[in-house]
């Protein structure tokens, strides 16, 4: 009898355990987590040739319980999307990049967005957003150096400032009547904004006008102004440049705080990256034993981002044979180690990174089956 009061516990244990698992469980709306991954790091950030953001999108609503990190989104990633039950993944690099124009089973690209949207899973990509981030992939290349101080090669400039405009337009007006006519001709012009301050010239009271206008406005301001010339003076016609941001941009030079020979870089290099080989170009006149004091580097494809910079030494992913061959004449070293190899190793920083961001309200997990499709046999 005492046996079979005692064995329905377990069931009852069983079934508490469940619902506080199941209580426990924690989901973030799309578009919240979209809202929420932008203040990580802003998609203002990338470059204007990228694609960003969400490419794919569930019919709404759409939560999301689990966020998936992969480096490139391939079929047999998708496989391993698919078994773990993920509803958005995060693929660093775009799966869809150029524009498609039909969605069938004939090309992988096409079949990934359509598994996508037939399970529910959404996908975004952030990639060169997170390349300029002050948190973000090339910081955690530099991180593989040693100590060193390090500032974007191209910085990034403020995405919101000017608000309204890239010129401004200031001049004085002294009369209260001029000033009336000035205010009305300019609020009528589209893409202007208009503020103004009291000003004393010459013992003289004024009023300052100054006006931020996009180029086609200007041109409207300057006819208005041309064809008035008896209402204003001193005028100023300014070019507006966004403010450029400290710790944001493409690529890192990066200065040691006490120079190592070649070699040892590039053990560290090895170390932080997790392989067996990288490829080397020696710079002219240079061995494994010069030192190393100035890196330049750019996760995935560097050449661009490079070209030019003085350094030691230049660690990308891949460039061109002929840049290769105008920086080795400079007598800089170069060190490729493969394209997503220089990125993939920030999915497991960024797993931690936004697992605080988002305050643990979901689960993130990375990729099992991603990985560089190149291999040295």
């Amino acid at each position: 009898m005492l046996s079979s009061c005692v064995r329905p516990v377990p069931t009852i244990v069983r079934f508490v355990d469940s619902l506080i698992c199941s209580s426990s469980r924690s989901f973030m709306d799309l578009k919240a987590l979209l809202s929420s991954l932008n203040d990580f790091a802003s998609l203002s950030f990338a470059e204007s040739w990228d694609n960003v953001g969400l490419l794919v999108e569930p019919s709404p609503p759409h939560t999301v319980n689990t966020l998936f990190l992969t480096n490139d989104l391939t079929e047999e990633v998708m496989e391993e999307v698919l078994q773990k039950k993920a509803d958005l993944i995060l693929s660093y690099h775009p799966p869809i990049f150029r524009p498609m124009k039909r969605i069938t089973w004939n090309t992988w690209k096409e079949r990934l967005v359509i598994q996508a949207l037939e399970n529910r899973v959404g996908i975004y990509s952030p990639h060169t957003a997170y390349d300029a981030a002050p948190q973000g992939v090339n910081n955690w290349l530099a991180k593989g150096l040693g100590a060193c101080t390090s500032r974007p090669i191209h910085p990034s400039k403020a995405p919101n400032y000017p608000t309204e405009g890239n010129h401004r337009v200031e001049f004085n007006v002294n009369h209260t009547q001029a000033l009336d006519k000035v205010m009305s001709a300019v609020k009528g012009i589209d893409d202007v904004s208009v503020t103004s301050f009291s000003a004393r010239i010459d013992n003289e009271e004024q009023t300052r006008i100054s006006l931020n206008c996009t180029q086609k406005a200007l041109m409207q301001v300057v006819d208005f102004l041309s064809q008035n010339k008896q209402l204003y003076q001193k005028t100023e016609i300014l070019s507006l440049e966004k403010p450029l941001l400290l710790h944001t941009g493409m690529g890192r030079l990066c200065t040691l705080d006490e120079s190592v020979s070649l070699a040892t870089m590039i053990d560290r290099i090895k170390r932080h990256l997790k392989l067996s080989h990288i490829r080397l170009a020696l710079g002219v006149g240079r061995t494994l034993e010069s030192q190393v004091k100035v890196v330049a580097l750019c996760a995935g494809s560097g050449s661009s981002v490079l070209q030019g910079v003085k350094a030691d030494l230049y660690l990308t992913g891949e460039m061109s044979h002929h840049d290769i061959l105008d920086a080795a004449s400079q007598g800089i070293n170069v060190i490729l180690c493969e394209h997503s190899n220089t990125e993939r190793g920030f999915l497991s920083d960024l797993r931690d990174m936004l697992g605080s961001h988002l305050e643990n309200k979901i689960n993130i997990i990375l990729s099992e089956t991603d990985r560089d499709p190149l291999q040295v046999v």
